[in-house]
Protein backbone atom coordinates (compact mmCIF):
# COMPACT_ATOMS: atom_id res chain seq x y z
CA UNK A 1 0.00 0.00 0.00
CA UNK A 2 1.37 3.41 -0.98
CA UNK A 3 2.03 6.00 1.69
CA UNK A 4 0.38 9.41 1.54
CA UNK A 5 3.79 10.91 0.78
CA UNK A 6 4.30 8.50 -2.14
CA UNK A 7 0.86 9.44 -3.45
CA UNK A 8 1.65 13.15 -3.09
CA UNK A 9 4.95 12.85 -4.95
CA UNK A 10 3.25 10.85 -7.73
CA UNK A 11 0.57 13.52 -8.23
CA UNK A 12 -2.22 11.28 -6.95
CA UNK A 13 -4.96 12.17 -4.48
CA UNK A 14 -3.47 12.18 -0.97
CA UNK A 15 -4.31 13.20 2.59
CA UNK A 16 -2.25 16.27 3.54
CA UNK A 17 -3.07 15.71 7.23
CA UNK A 18 -0.95 12.53 7.22
CA UNK A 19 1.48 12.49 10.18
CA UNK A 20 4.58 12.05 7.99
CA UNK A 21 3.60 14.97 5.74
CA UNK A 22 2.76 17.11 8.75
CA UNK A 23 6.21 16.35 10.20
CA UNK A 24 7.82 17.25 6.86
CA UNK A 25 5.92 20.55 6.83
CA UNK A 26 6.92 21.29 10.43
CA UNK A 27 10.57 20.72 9.50
CA UNK A 28 10.17 23.03 6.49
CA UNK A 29 8.53 25.70 8.67
CA UNK A 30 11.42 25.54 11.15
CA UNK A 31 13.87 25.85 8.27
CA UNK A 32 11.87 28.78 6.80
CA UNK A 33 12.09 30.63 10.12
CA UNK A 34 15.88 30.31 9.99
CA UNK A 35 16.13 31.14 6.30
CA UNK A 36 13.82 34.15 6.44
CA UNK A 37 15.86 35.55 9.35
CA UNK A 38 19.02 35.25 7.20
CA UNK A 39 18.54 38.29 4.94
CA UNK A 40 21.59 39.98 6.44
CA UNK A 41 23.84 36.97 5.91
CA UNK A 42 26.26 36.68 3.03
CA UNK A 43 24.86 35.02 -0.11
CA UNK A 44 27.18 32.04 0.49
CA UNK A 45 25.65 31.46 3.94
CA UNK A 46 22.12 31.64 2.50
CA UNK A 47 23.21 29.24 -0.28
CA UNK A 48 24.34 26.73 2.37
CA UNK A 49 20.93 27.02 4.06
CA UNK A 50 19.17 26.37 0.74
CA UNK A 51 21.17 23.16 0.29
CA UNK A 52 19.84 21.95 3.67
CA UNK A 53 16.24 21.97 2.47
CA UNK A 54 15.94 21.98 -1.33
CA UNK A 55 16.23 18.93 -3.58
CA UNK A 56 18.94 20.59 -5.70
CA UNK A 57 20.66 23.97 -5.61
CA UNK A 58 22.97 25.04 -8.43
CA UNK A 59 26.00 27.27 -8.24
CA UNK A 60 25.28 30.96 -7.68
CA UNK A 61 21.61 30.55 -6.71
CA UNK A 62 20.14 33.55 -4.86
CA UNK A 63 16.77 33.30 -3.12
CA UNK A 64 16.03 36.53 -1.26
CA UNK A 65 14.06 36.22 1.97
CA UNK A 66 11.27 36.26 2.79
CA UNK A 67 10.53 33.07 0.92
CA UNK A 68 7.81 30.46 1.53
CA UNK A 69 7.34 26.83 0.49
CA UNK A 70 5.49 23.71 1.64
CA UNK A 71 8.31 21.16 1.85
CA UNK A 72 11.41 22.40 0.05
CA UNK A 73 12.66 18.96 -0.93
CA UNK A 74 10.68 19.06 -4.19
CA UNK A 75 12.41 22.27 -5.38
CA UNK A 76 15.30 21.98 -7.83
CA UNK A 77 17.12 25.14 -8.90
CA UNK A 78 19.72 25.29 -11.67
CA UNK A 79 22.88 27.39 -11.72
CA UNK A 80 22.43 31.14 -11.38
CA UNK A 81 18.71 31.04 -10.54
CA UNK A 82 17.47 34.23 -8.84
CA UNK A 83 14.25 34.53 -6.82
CA UNK A 84 13.52 38.00 -5.52
CA UNK A 85 11.68 38.87 -2.28
CA UNK A 86 8.32 37.32 -1.30
CA UNK A 87 8.25 34.34 -3.64
CA UNK A 88 6.02 31.38 -2.78
CA UNK A 89 6.51 27.84 -4.07
CA UNK A 90 3.86 25.31 -3.07
CA UNK A 91 5.95 22.23 -3.78
CA UNK A 92 3.75 19.20 -3.17
CA UNK A 93 5.18 17.99 -6.49
CA UNK A 94 8.46 18.74 -8.18
CA UNK A 95 9.30 22.31 -9.18
CA UNK A 96 12.30 22.55 -11.51
CA UNK A 97 13.73 25.95 -12.45
CA UNK A 98 16.45 25.99 -15.10
CA UNK A 99 19.81 27.75 -15.18
CA UNK A 100 19.90 31.57 -15.17
CA UNK A 101 16.13 31.96 -14.76
CA UNK A 102 15.13 35.13 -12.93
CA UNK A 103 11.98 35.45 -10.88
CA UNK A 104 10.74 38.86 -9.74
CA UNK A 105 9.20 39.75 -6.34
CA UNK A 106 5.88 38.27 -5.29
CA UNK A 107 5.77 35.41 -7.78
CA UNK A 108 3.78 32.31 -6.79
CA UNK A 109 4.56 28.89 -8.25
CA UNK A 110 1.81 26.47 -7.31
CA UNK A 111 1.83 22.69 -7.73
CA UNK A 112 -0.93 22.05 -5.17
CA UNK A 113 -4.38 21.43 -6.62
CA UNK A 114 -7.80 20.25 -5.45
CA UNK A 115 -10.57 18.11 -6.94
CA UNK A 116 -13.13 19.99 -9.00
CA UNK A 117 -16.02 17.86 -7.75
CA UNK A 118 -17.32 19.48 -4.51
CA UNK A 119 -18.08 16.14 -2.82
CA UNK A 120 -14.58 14.86 -3.47
CA UNK A 121 -13.08 18.20 -2.42
CA UNK A 122 -15.02 18.00 0.87
CA UNK A 123 -13.08 14.83 1.77
CA UNK A 124 -9.96 16.99 2.20
CA UNK A 125 -7.96 15.05 -0.36
CA UNK A 126 -5.73 17.02 -2.70
CA UNK A 127 -3.18 16.36 -5.42
CA UNK A 128 -0.38 18.13 -7.21
CA UNK A 129 1.00 18.60 -10.70
CA UNK A 130 4.68 19.47 -11.30
CA UNK A 131 5.85 22.83 -12.64
CA UNK A 132 8.88 23.19 -14.88
CA UNK A 133 10.51 26.46 -15.88
CA UNK A 134 13.26 26.31 -18.48
CA UNK A 135 16.63 28.02 -18.71
CA UNK A 136 17.05 31.79 -18.96
CA UNK A 137 13.36 32.53 -18.45
CA UNK A 138 12.11 35.74 -16.85
CA UNK A 139 9.00 35.70 -14.63
CA UNK A 140 7.66 39.20 -13.91
CA UNK A 141 6.55 40.52 -10.52
CA UNK A 142 3.38 39.09 -9.05
CA UNK A 143 2.93 36.39 -11.69
CA UNK A 144 1.05 33.20 -10.77
CA UNK A 145 2.24 29.92 -12.26
CA UNK A 146 -0.53 27.33 -11.86
CA UNK A 147 -0.18 23.55 -11.34
CA UNK A 148 1.10 21.45 -14.23
CA UNK A 149 2.52 24.34 -16.27
CA UNK A 150 5.77 24.10 -18.23
CA UNK A 151 7.50 27.34 -19.26
CA UNK A 152 10.07 26.95 -22.02
CA UNK A 153 13.65 28.18 -22.24
CA UNK A 154 14.09 31.93 -22.84
CA UNK A 155 10.37 32.63 -22.21
CA UNK A 156 9.13 35.85 -20.65
CA UNK A 157 6.08 36.04 -18.38
CA UNK A 158 4.73 39.56 -17.88
CA UNK A 159 4.17 41.03 -14.43
CA UNK A 160 0.85 40.03 -12.88
CA UNK A 161 0.17 37.32 -15.44
CA UNK A 162 -1.74 34.18 -14.49
CA UNK A 163 -0.12 31.29 -16.36
CA UNK A 164 -2.70 28.53 -16.80
CA UNK A 165 -1.11 26.74 -19.82
CA UNK A 166 2.32 25.81 -21.07
CA UNK A 167 4.46 28.63 -22.46
CA UNK A 168 6.53 27.82 -25.57
CA UNK A 169 10.28 28.40 -25.56
CA UNK A 170 11.12 32.01 -26.41
CA UNK A 171 7.52 33.23 -26.13
CA UNK A 172 6.30 36.28 -24.23
CA UNK A 173 3.01 35.85 -22.38
CA UNK A 174 0.96 38.45 -20.53
CA UNK A 175 -2.45 38.81 -18.92
CA UNK A 176 -5.06 36.83 -17.03
CA UNK A 177 -5.14 34.21 -18.32
CA UNK A 178 -1.70 34.64 -19.87
CA UNK A 179 -1.70 34.68 -23.67
CA UNK A 180 1.21 34.59 -26.11
CA UNK A 181 1.89 38.11 -27.44
CA UNK A 182 5.14 37.33 -29.24
CA UNK A 183 7.40 34.45 -30.07
CA UNK A 184 11.17 34.70 -29.76
CA UNK A 185 13.73 34.31 -32.54
CA UNK A 186 13.40 30.92 -34.15
CA UNK A 187 9.82 30.61 -32.87
CA UNK A 188 7.95 32.04 -35.84
CA UNK A 189 8.58 35.76 -35.32
CA UNK A 190 6.10 38.21 -33.85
Amino acid sequence: MRTEKEKMLAGELYDASDAVLQADQAAAHAWLARYNAALGLAPSARHALLRECFGAVGIGVDVRPPFHCDYGYNIRLGDGVFLNFNCVILDVCEVVIGDRTQIAPGVQILTADHPRDPRQRATGLEFGRPVRIGRNAWIGAGALILPGVTIGDDALVGAGSVVTRDVPAGATVVGNPARVVSRGAGQGGR
